[in-house]
């Protein structure tokens, strides 16, 4: 009954969003805190199908200190894209302690794939040039990935 009733909300919301061009925010995602270098991070969790799949879709804006962390299950050489997301960002890959593997930039509504260049465990999506300004790149360590879930 609760999968089905929460199935049935998130389908209304969809088709609001279609309808009235609403942006659909994900309700209820946890925050977790990390760091890069002297930067604090505040990042939704994106570590279930669900969350992985509509990630920051629909939203006109991310405030500057904000960003999403995807958790995958295996190491791998996972991609993004950003098909319905509307602001443009920057992915760090990680691996399964945090490093950075590569930053890609990504444009708003595209289909491109954007990817690990090795076994990654984790994608942090910044606003773009988030990492750069801040003279983040390849191997540097996002602190804080030892404390999230495993993705479901």
């Amino acid at each position: 009954m609760f999968l089905q009733r929460r199935s049935v909300r998130h389908a209304a919301l969809f088709l609001a969003s279609c309808l009235l061009q609403v942006p659909v925010v994900q309700a209820g995602l946890p925050l977790v805190e990390l760091g890069a270098g002297m930067y604090r991070i505040e990042a939704e969790l994106a570590h279930t199908d669900e969350a992985r799949q509509i990630g920051l879709m629909n939203r006109p804006a991310m405030p500057v200190h904000r960003g999403m962390i995807f958790v995958f299950a295996h190491d791998a050489r996972h991609c993004m894209w950003m098909k319905n997301t509307l602001i443009p960002l920057s992915v760090a890959f990680l691996d399964r302690d945090g490093r950075i593997l590569n930053i890609e930039q990504m444009q708003p509504q595209s289909e491109d794939s954007h990817c690990a260049t090795g076994p990654a465990r984790f994608a942090l999506e910044m606003n773009r040039d988030w990492f750069a300004e801040r003279n983040i790149a390849a191997g540097a360590q996002i602190r804080g990935v030892d404390r999230l879930p495993t993705a479901r």
